[in-house]
């Protein structure tokens, strides 16, 4: 089986060594993911996986240090504003969007294992306070780029995050180096698991 990894930062990627599998590193955002996306489908993976990183949102059940298979993305800030608030390019009348989006999700994901399963948002600027994360239960910056490209180029993909640190914007606190360890630790459970079940 031959798995690709993208790692968004050099920081994420620190801790994790395998001869097995390929590590690239995307570039942190949306823009910089979905390139590097598209240039490791170009090396006809089996699998894609894109590992990081991500906050938890404080009404959600995770905490830090737990690690989660993404389920689903939101590009949550794609949008303008009006007088009466931010509005998505989703929510606009049939026929005023010119391109609509919605929730992106994942359709490879492991028939058991020992993750649970997540739903996230992606945005430009972290802890966006215009954005609706009610549905939401952790945020990043390069899973919606990583999901589109992937649907469109047909490529079996995955998102593996770990959970660095609160959405909250009077919370600066990040337990950066546990989060990387747990996401090390995790991602080698994920790889064991997808080469197990061939």
């Amino acid at each position: 089986m031959k798995i690709i990894i993208l790692f968004p930062t050099e920081t994420e990627a620190s801790l994790f060594q395998r001869e097995d599998v390929i590590c690239m590193i995307s570039g942190v955002g949306l823009t910089a993911t979905a390139y590097a996306t598209m240039k490791a489908i170009q090396q006809q993976p089996d699998i894609l996986i894109l590992a990081g990183i991500a906050g938890v949102f404080p009404h959600s059940t995770f905490r830090i240090g737990d690690v989660v298979l993404v389920k689903s993305e939101v590009e949550a800030d794609l949008g303008f504003f009006t007088p009466t608030g931010f509005v998505h390019m989703a929510h606009l009348p049939i026929d005023m969007a010119f391109e609509r989006r919605h929730t992106l999700t994942c359709d490879h994901l492991p028939e058991s294992s020992r993750f649970r399963l997540a739903r996230s948002i992606s945005v430009n600027a972290a802890m966006a306070g215009f954005i609706d994360t009610s549905t939401a239960d952790i945020e990043n910056m390069e899973g919606a780029a990583f999901f589109h490209v992937c649907q469109q180029e047909q490529q079996r993909f995955m998102e593996i995050r770990s959970i660095s640190n609160y959405v909250n914007i009077d919370n600066d606190e990040w337990d950066m180096q546990g989060s990387v360890k747990a996401l090390t630790t995790g991602l080698h459970e994920l790889i064991d698991h997808l080469q197990q079940a061939i």
